[in-house]
């Protein structure tokens, strides 16, 4: 444990989740970033170093993340695995990152988890130069939590980027790096490559690297790393993947390829392509993860996959008109949601509501787009980083044309002017139209928060 300086402040726990909420918002956000592991270090240190006390899958990647570290924790469950889970960001509610055996925390465990590190944190802040930050705390509460569950297995996600993510002080046994293409330009890097060299960070020495399918200057700093710290690599289409793909009610059903094994017809309750390679990768984590030439029973399998959910990812959440949600924010997220829209649905017209934050490629997530929907709302969500609703029609506009755009600020009323229009246009085809809600998980979770209150 590192000596520290006393200091005569007393620390500031939390009685209540808002409490604990606005203890943690009152830091420095996700967005500023110091690229340095030592506050995280040091405050995990006068913990006791928890995270060194289970192994951990630790997921990178530009999109898919969320998704495939549920489908993982679930089939780790499904081996009789006490899980911890730390995803990022949350749909709704801050405690939805932390989750043990796949139930995220209670609001008053949540509180417990966030007192037990507040005692230390102006004790570090003190020994360093900048504070510690909103993320690096919840990061250091979720190892704290997980060592005191305790869990088997932890499956962690990473903020942004990778060697200098916050959840980087852990050595994953499994490192998982999903699609990497250009998102957080500011802050990783303006090409694929460049990114990856950040990315790439998170596999460790004898660690197995699970690699989905990359482009080649991707997969060429990923192969580099993984030669340099003497991890071996299992990679998408060469060692596992999906074999065959089927659109079907609710989901799809999906023959995968596993590293020891072939899993045929199973369904999964997601919609796209894209969902049944992150089955295919979270399929190959676990067979990487339990290690040795044991075949994961096919009924487990089949069981686990069946109950994965993933909120926010083309989620339908009402109908009459339909109203999907999907929290796709750079442009290759929209174009996998563009595509499964294309096979999975058959919404008619399709109207989009839309609000973006600042420091994103809108123009290109509106372009991804533009083919299928007939007309977008342009709106904001309530954030200081949302880009204004009036800045972004000028983007749409561009793109769709001024008679296909409409500009609606406020969340609430776009919904509304939407699923108007939705029914208006849908002509004899009763209850034929739709609406997207996406360009945010900030955006959609608070639609998703709306209409649960409206009672869907």
């Amino acid at each position: 444990m590192t000596d520290l300086p006393e200091t005569d402040t007393p620390p500031r726990l939390a009685e209540t989740y808002a409490e604990a909420e606005d203890a943690l918002l009152s830091r420095w956000p996700e967005t500023r970033l110091e690229p340095s592991l030592e506050r995280i270090t040091e405050l995990l240190d006068v913990l006791g170093n928890p995270q060194t006390g289970y192994p951990m899958v630790h997921l990178t990647g530009t999109n898919g993340k969320t998704s495939t570290s549920r489908m993982i924790d679930t089939l780790l469950r499904g081996l009789d695995l006490r899980t911890g889970r730390f995803t990022s960001p949350h749909v709704e509610t801050m405690n939805e990152r932390i989750s043990v055996d796949g139930e995220p925390l209670t609001d008053e465990e949540f509180v417990a988890a966030f007192n037990d590190v507040a005692p230390y944190l102006a004790l570090v802040d003190a020994e360093a130069d900048h504070p510690l930050s909103f993320f690096e705390t919840i990061v250091a509460m979720a190892y704290a939590r997980f060592a005191e569950a305790p869990v088997d297995v932890a499956v962690v996600e990473v903020g942004m980027g990778g060697s200098w993510d916050a959840t980087n002080v852990a050595d994953g046994a499994v490192a998982v790096v999903l699609p990497i293409s250009v998102d957080h330009a500011k802050y990783l890097g303006d090409s694929p490559g460049v990114i990856a060299v950040e990315k790439a960070g998170i596999i460790k020495p004898g660690a197995v690297a699970v690699l989905a399918q990359q482009e080649p200057d991707v997969a060429a700093v990923l192969l580099e790393r993984i030669g340099e710290v003497g991890a071996t690599a299992v990679r998408e289409g060469l060692d596992f993947g999906v074999i065959t793909r089927v659109p079907a009610v609710g989901g799809q059903v999906v023959s995968l390829q596993g590293l020891r094994a072939r899993y045929d017809e199973l369904f999964i309750p997601l919609y796209g392509a894209h969902q049944a390679q992150n089955a295919a990768v979270a399929l190959a984590a676990v067979e990487a993860f339990v290690g040795g030439s044991e075949v994961l029973d096919d009924e487990l399998v089949r069981a686990a996959f069946a109950q994965v959910s993933s909120p926010g990812r083309l989620e339908i959440v009402r109908t009459g008109p339909t109203i999907v949600l999907d929290a796709a924010h750079n442009p290759h997220g929209a174009e996998a949601t563009a595509a499964a829209l294309e096979d999975s649905f058959t919404l008619d017209p399709l109207i989009g509501v839309i609000g973006v934050m600042g420091d994103k490629d809108a123009e290109g997530l509106l372009a991804a787009f533009e083919p299928h929907l007939e007309h977008v709302v342009i709106t904001q969500n309530s954030t200081e980083r949302a880009m204004p609703a009036a800045e972004l029609a000028e983007v749409a506009i561009e793109v769709y044309g001024e008679d296909r755009v409409t500009v609606e600020p406020r969340l609430a009323d776009a919904i509304d002017l939407a699923a108007g229009l939705a029914e208006a246009q849908s002509g004899s085809s009763i209850g034929a139209g739709g609406v997207l809600v996406t360009g945010s998980v900030v955006t959609v979770g608070e639609a998703r928060a709306m209409l649960k209150r409206r009672g869907r």
